[in-house]
């Protein structure tokens, strides 16, 4: 066997070797975003179940705040039927869902009796808990996405990735109008 024929089988080896890296690692990267996603979906069900657990502690309380707790069920349903939707559709249908819930806490703050009750303080710690637990997994999923966008548009990746057929996953993004009037009150 003669240099040139080696040369041309190791270079052939070398791309082998770089397709077939390439090609795990994206796949790696893509399951790591789908149980991110999985872990988002698993606690945004917990809260989709507390919720009317929390309608019916504040509905003898809060009657004439039907306004707020229809907000909250009807928020609730669209929540739950986006569960199959795209990232952006479902983000949109958890943070109304996240809006009137909060609006329900804030509403709570002028029943002390409520604010008071064993059943609300309990509720109030758990949806507290499930949102923090959110949060974190949204943060996890992101910087997951972020991973795997990042691999599928860097040179060379990006043409492997392309003849594969590796999508860009979505991020889980917060819509502008949530963004744009947030307001702290001291």
């Amino acid at each position: 066997m003669d240099t040139s024929s080696i040369i041309v089988i190791a270079a052939a080896a070398a791309l082998l070797f770089f397709l077939l890296h390439t090609y795990n690692r994206l796949v790696r990267l893509r399951n790591k975003v789908r149980n991110a996603w999985s872990d988002i979906d698993v606690t945004l069900e917990r809260r989709h179940d507390l919720v009317p657990s929390l309608v019916e502690t504040v509905r003898g309380y809060m009657a004439h705040e039907r306004e707020t707790l229809e907000n909250v069920t009807r928020a609730r349903a669209e929540a739950v039927s986006s569960g199959g939707s795209n990232v952006a559709t479902r983000a949109a249908a958890e943070l109304a869902l996240t809006g009137a819930i909060g609006n329900v806490f804030a509403k709570v703050e002028n029943y002390p009796a409520l604010r008071a009750a064993e059943n609300m303080q309990l509720l109030q710690e758990q949806l507290t808990s499930t949102e923090n637990r959110i949060a974190f997994a949204r943060q996890c999923y992101n910087d997951f996405v972020r991973e795997y966008n990042t691999a599928l548009a860097t040179f060379p990746r990006n043409l492997i990735a392309g003849a594969l057929g590796f999508a860009p996953a979505s991020l889980f993004e917060a819509e502008e109008s949530s963004r744009a009037n947030v307001q702290v009150k001291v």
